[in-house]
């Protein structure tokens, strides 16, 4: 019933409902239809929002008269997916409501996701993944498949907006996997993500190879309208290799019809690379046309994202090369309303995205030329301010710095004390602990004895290592595993992982020369990190010092010749 309109709509096709205050009035001749014939009327007029609008109310209408709360909560997706921006989430908690009187775990997990869909679609990513988590929970007791791998899917598409590329790639091959015999279009959107995901990690080779299978699979499946996508992302992987005449040539080809799908993101996202591409050509005219419609998607749908900040240090840029210090300020403060928006949504990402203005030093220029804009003789005594107000910040900083330097020697000569004891540690008995009351305690030696070789054999050096196929590796379930380790660790499994992998790392610096001299992602790799602000972050939480003090410091107290 009514999925295959649900298929061909839910990822670009948002058709306005006209009218939609309007109480639709159900003709008696729809009235005792049954659900195929109504189905059928829909995909009819798949494109006719008018139209089709009184078979969506007539659809909805019978299924909660009838109390059949499974057709209910498609009808409503239907109805939500034509719907205007403002009216979605109403009809999204109405499905949600509808959905819960079932008491079927995938009916409900179906319709949270689909609200987190609304959300995506809104650009509310917090939002979205909320309800993501809430439908995995639910969907996660059934043993649907095509739901289950729904979910992942859409839970990639937070990773990779959040720039957990590596963690994207991995849930998306899953995708592909599955979805290649389930449904065409999801495996198609599938394969188009994990393009993007492989040029973010800088493996273009591998995302041009995606394009091109998502360009034979699109013409094979006869879905023509997912063709501009791969074109759309072969151009910006283009612009990566250096190649920005092809680059250019290819996202303009494909933005009419992204244009027509108002998907307003890729149009965005299109539009900063043929930009950028005109910028590395030292057409910065042309450039500048390209990136004020990155800024008027901005002002008219609040779109942006971390990477297309960028576009505002550019015209700031430029517009000083033309000592243009109205347009200068104008997008000063467009750059000050984005951080605010990006910070609202990326708490904790914000600190990775590399920034040429913070917002301090933004708002001092932004002060600085409004003082020039209204008082052009006073120059010699905003300097002289600006000398006696920088004056205290940088002796505060300076303080700071020798503050932390001995702090930091403190904590290591503490943590050397440590690791020179650790011999030791490791020898002594297994501490005494309460059992775990759920948990056979024949079970509990085995899979301590299996994490003692585990350690041993330095097999937590495997890159993306979790939970799960530790588990798998154990043969035992996760969840006992994560109650062990747990219990008798002190720690939860991320933190236990990385902490083995720091430990190593820590041993290897004390005795490896050679090893002193390697770079932060060097050592990533040694250890096994799947990124190095993975293993900075980790270090960092484990020492409580940065990486290049401690190698520094091993350096002078622990000199090899």
């Amino acid at each position: 019933m009514i999925k295959k309109l649900f298929i061909i709509q839910v990822v670009f096709m948002f058709l306005p409902i006209k009218a939609q205050k309007q109480a639709y009035q159900i003709p008696d001749s729809l009235i005792n239809k049954d659900y195929n014939y109504l189905d059928d009327k829909l995909f009819e007029l798949e494109k006719d929002s008018s139209k089709a609008a009184v078979y969506l109310y007539a659809y909805l209408n019978k299924a909660l008269k009838e109390k059949n709360w499974k057709e209910a909560v498609y009808g409503y997706q239907n109805i939500l997916h034509q719907s205007p921006d403002k009216l979605k989430l109403i009809y999204a908690d109405s499905m949600v409501r509808v959905a819960k009187q079932s008491h079927d775990n995938a009916l409900i997990g179906s319709a949270y996701l689909s609200k987190g869909i609304v959300y995506y679609g809104l650009k509310q990513q917090k939002f979205a993944l909320d309800n993501y988590i809430i439908a995995n929970n639910y969907i996660s007791k059934t043993n649907d498949k095509y739901l289950i791998y729904k979910v992942k899917y859409h839970i990639a598409l937070i990773k990779y907006y959040l720039g957990f590329y590596d963690e994207a790639i991995s849930l998306l091959k899953e995708c592909v996997s599955y979805f290649k015999n389930e449904n065409p279009r999801a495996y198609l959107d599938s394969l188009h993500s994990l393009g993007f995901s492989y040029n973010k990690v800088g493996n273009y080779g591998l995302c041009s190879e995606t394009n091109s299978v998502g360009l034979l699979e699109s013409k094979r499946l006869n879905s023509k309208e997912m063709i501009c996508y791969f074109i759309h992302s072969e151009g910006i992987n283009e612009y990566f290799k250096n190649n920005y005449g092809i680059a250019i040539k290819n996202i303009k080809s494909s933005l009419n019809e992204i244009g027509a799908n108002n998907d307003f993101a890729n149009e965005s996202i299109g539009n900063f690379y043929i930009g950028k591409s005109y910028w590395a050509l030292n057409k910065k005219d042309i450039a500048l046309r390209y990136f004020k419609k990155v800024d008027k998607i901005f002002d008219d749908k609040n779109y942006l994202r971390p990477d297309l900040r960028e576009v505002y240090e550019l015209l700031i840029s430029y517009y000083k090369t033309k000592k243009d210090l109205k347009m200068q300020l104008f997008y000063i403060d467009q750059l000050l309303k984005a951080d605010k928006i990006l910070n609202e949504t990326f708490t904790y990402l914000i600190g990775k995205i590399h920034k040429e203005y913070d917002t301090k030093a933004l708002l001092a220029e932004k002060q600085n030329i409004q003082t020039q804009l209204t008082r052009q003789k006073r120059y010699d005594y905003i300097l002289i301010l600006s000398i006696l107000l920088l004056f205290p910040s940088l002796l505060f900083i300076t303080l700071r710095h020798f503050q932390l330097r001995k702090t930091y020697k403190q904590r290591f000569e503490e943590l050397m004390l440590k690791t020179n004891n650790q011999n030791q540690i490791k020898s002594k008995s297994k501490i005494d602990k309460p059992e775990i009351l759920d948990i056979n305690q024949e079970v509990i030696n085995i899979i301590l004895k299996q994490l003692e070789k585990f350690e041993c054999d330095q097999k937590f050096l495997e890159k993306d290592l979790n939970l799960s196929k530790l588990a798998v590796y154990f043969k035992t379930n996760p969840n006992y595993l994560s109650k062990i380790i747990s219990h008798y660790k002190d720690k939860g499994f991320v933190e236990y992982i990385n902490d083995l992998k720091i430990d190593y790392i820590i041993e290897v610096l004390r005795n490896d020369k050679k090893t002193r001299n390697y770079t932060n992602k060097a050592l990533a790799q040694e250890a096994g990190f799947s990124s190095t602000q993975r293993f900075a972050t980790a270090f960092f939480a484990r020492t409580k010092m940065p990486t290049s003090y401690f190698i520094d410091q091993i350096k002078k107290d622990y000199p090899i010749n």
